[in-house]
């Protein structure tokens, strides 16, 4: 991908504004959705960018860790109006969803919420576990196709088994593993790691220094190691926020993983919920602007070099044991969200979200939206329901 090859017309800090605010708005469904809406905007309606420099930007976001739907967009607007239409185009695609989720946040987590909330939450809650199967199962095929290619279908057996296992009985150092298990590959593949460390996050314990230190942590993790995709930040997350530091109960992690299915945007403000359960509204956006920060960095700093980063063996071959690992997590992740459930009829729905997401094949968020208003009329007829 080179940028002399193509040069985009200069657009408007306004038209950046209304156009990558609308995508925001609009975005709901997850990566596949911000890219079709992004390609159309970028691509085919305004002609903004040639179609090869799109795909390769898609396909180098990818190799990137943290939301890459999200630093795609940050890209695009990059390139039609520089830095400053990244920070713009980026904070416009991210703003609307926060907003969202944030109000909903303050509805679900409140002291004493209406009987139709908590019965929103606990139906659409028991859901997200098939969720998490769907999210890794749907990330697996392709990064299948990679190991076979390489021949290391062995090793990526092991990388998915690890994180699965480290999902399960290491909680906070689920972290530690994705880390290794690319570090791994490398010296597998005879790739001479020299300069990848520094570019790598070295994940520390955060000791001390009150909740904003801790949640600030919380957040660098998930803007930093989300290999596999946003819902990667779920174990990560869940191990922190229920586990160690107790900011939420498992149940209002629950509500909080459905809310970032259901609103526009990255599956990444989930992290907000999380924030505002530890800190209230400032906490919220605590961790939302830490966890977002990663992605405007990669493309401030580096967007100039994407074609080098698609032809860097130490990026690729890192990517190729830390991506199973997360793919495992992610999939590891769905037994302790079912076991989170408290009542029995819970179990029904997650078996009834299981068959509309994989025989069906209904999406994420038609999913959860039937499950919410399942749970409105549930908590209007007064049916017991978990606090």
């Amino acid at each position: 991908m080179t940028h002399k090859e193509f040069q985009p017309v200069r657009v408007g800090l306004g038209t950046v504004l209304r156009e990558w605010g609308r995508i925001g708005c609009i975005g709901f469904g997850g990566p596949p959705a911000h890219i079709a809406l992004l390609r159309r905007l970028c691509v085919v309606d305004r002609r903004w960018l040639d179609p090869r420099e799109f795909e390769d930007a898609v396909a180098a976001c990818n190799l990137l860790s943290g939301p890459a739907s999200t630093q795609l967009a940050i890209f695009c607007a990059w390139r039609v109006r520089g830095r400053l239409g990244a920070l713009a185009g980026g904070a416009a695609f991210i703003l609307p969803g926060l907003v969202l989720i944030l109000a909903l946040a303050v509805l679900f987590l409140a002291g004493s919420p209406p009987g139709w909330v908590l019965g929103v939450g606990a139906v659409a809650s028991a859901a997200v576990a098939a969720v998490a199967v769907q999210a890794g199962a749907g990330r697996a095929p392709a990064s299948w196709h990679r190991a076979v290619r390489h021949g290391n279908r062995p090793r990526w057996a092991g990388y998915l088994l690890a994180g699965a296992l480290a999902d399960a009985l290491l909680g906070p150092w689920l972290e530690l593993v994705l880390l290794g298990c690319g570090l791994v590959e490398i010296l597998a593949q005879r790739v001479r790691p020299g300069g990848l460390a520094a570019q790598l996050p070295v994940p520390v314990l955060a000791a001390g220094g009150g909740v904003l230190l801790s949640l600030t942590w919380v957040a660098v993790k998930v803007g930093a190691l989300s290999y596999g995709g946003g819902f990667v930040i779920i174990p990560l997350m869940r191990a922190d926020a229920v586990d160690r530091y107790h900011w939420m109960t498992a149940a209002q992690f629950l509500n909080a993983v459905a809310l970032g299915q259901v609103t526009p945007g990255p599956v990444v403000q989930t992290v907000a919920v999380v924030g505002y359960a530890a800190a209230g509204l400032a906490g919220g956006l605590l961790a939302s602007a830490v966890a977002f920060a990663p992605s405007f960095a990669f493309i401030l700093l580096g967007a100039h070099r994407f074609d080098r980063l698609r032809d860097n063996q130490r990026v690729r071959a890192f990517l190729d044991g830390a991506g199973p690992a997360a793919i495992g997590a992610i999939l590891g992740s769905a037994v302790p969200l079912a076991l989170a459930l408290t009542r029995p009829w819970q179990y029904a729905v997650l078996a009834g979200a299981a068959v509309l997401l994989f025989p069906l094949r209904r999406g994420v968020v038609l999913t959860l939206l039937a499950a919410g208003a399942v749970g409105v009329v549930l908590g209007l007829a007064g049916t017991p329901l978990p606090n």
